[in-house]
């Protein structure tokens, strides 16, 4: 009677793919970024990143060990790390270490393991975790270092706007502060200030060709995202382009490219249909330009997100794709 046979709910479907599998070929995906992130940002995005991991994975440990109470960890399935990654590039070079720690707990302990772990939570952790730092600390989560190739640049605390906070200015009133955003080369090289996952463009993009090539994602998450916000941004650009930035300058810019590559494509806080993910994409793509051009933060990408995670249960129940031997009515 040891030997028993169990038998588990159906769809039984074999293949090479696994949880820890799909995580670490994200980490992969991520790795071009933060080499960028380090040439750029020197000595504190290596401080902010390696913080950030190591806050995630202890606070995962930790909780799973001694709140839950569970003699099994999940700490080793890479979801805490790209948690904590993700974390760091959503945040400033400079940011000090003590905030980035309460980011981290934030993230883990109310975004995912307060709902039961990975799998259970409705909203992307390392999001959870930026909105709150963002809310709770304004000053210390907007104050930018120069992005320089100098080690020491994230050292010396000097600070410029971003091109997110130039093209809010300019919708403000300030008449040349789209002038003053770099070119379209620029920022798809990542040469602005701005935090440190998000500046390089072209980064992020090689990521992104790894993880379709790899079968990670589909393309219906980003590609559906990219596309609103150029239509979107483009139809406001073609009714006054002297106040409304280009839909180039938009994609280019903030934590866009970011957040609609690894963001939003999380696998539990995402639809699970084709045509689900459109409709998520279509919509955080619209917030996002939305909160950018109307809204009080020069960035709406995260909180787009948040937004269309709250969503997803309905988009999965509207878009139920069809059961097994079930009878299509014509």
């Amino acid at each position: 009677m040891e030997n028993k046979l169990i038998v588990s709910l159906s769809p039984h479907v074999h293949s090479g793919d696994s949880i820890q599998k799909n995580m670490y070929g994200v980490l992969i995906a991520l790795i071009p970024a933060l080499i960028v992130s380090f040439i750029y940002f020197g000595l504190g995005a290596a401080i902010v990143t390696v913080t950030s991991v190591a806050a995630c994975v202890f606070f995962e440990w930790a909780i799973t060990k001694f709140i839950l109470k569970k003699e099994k960890t999940t700490i080793c399935d890479g979801s805490a790390i790209i948690t904590g990654i993700l974390l760091a590039f959503n945040l400033p070079s400079n940011l000090p270490v003590w905030i980035i720690i309460i980011g981290a707990l934030v993230a883990i302990g109310v975004g995912k393991m307060s709902f039961g772990g990975l799998g259970n939570n409705p909203f992307n952790p390392a999001l959870v975790g930026r909105v709150f730092l963002l809310i709770s600390f304004p000053v210390q989560m907007t104050s930018w270092p120069v992005n320089t190739f100098s080690a020491m640049a994230s050292v010396d605390g000097i600070s410029s706007a971003t091109p997110l906070a130039l093209m809010k200015q300019a919708i403000h009133g300030n008449a040349d502060a789209l002038k003053e955003i770099p070119d379209s080369l620029s920022l798809l090289l990542g040469t602005n200030p701005g935090s440190l996952g998000e500046v390089s463009a072209l980064a992020l993009l090689i990521g992104l060709a790894y993880m379709l090539w790899k079968k990670i994602i589909t393309w219906h998450i980003p590609v559906t995202i990219i596309a609103t916000v150029f239509v979107f941004a483009g139809l406001m650009n073609l009714v006054n382009p002297e106040v409304y930035a280009s839909p180039l300058t938009h994609l280019l810019t903030g934590g866009l490219m970011l957040g609609a590559i690894f963001m939003a494509t999380d696998y539990v806080t995402s639809p699970m249909s084709k045509k689900g993910m459109i409709i998520y994409g279509i919509g955080i793509g619209f917030f996002t330009v939305v909160i950018r051009l109307f809204g009080a933060y020069p960035e709406g990408m995260s909180f787009a997100i948040l937004i269309m995670n709250a969503f997803t249960p309905l988009i999965n129940t509207y878009c139920k794709p069809k059961r097994f031997g079930e009878v299509v009515k014509k």
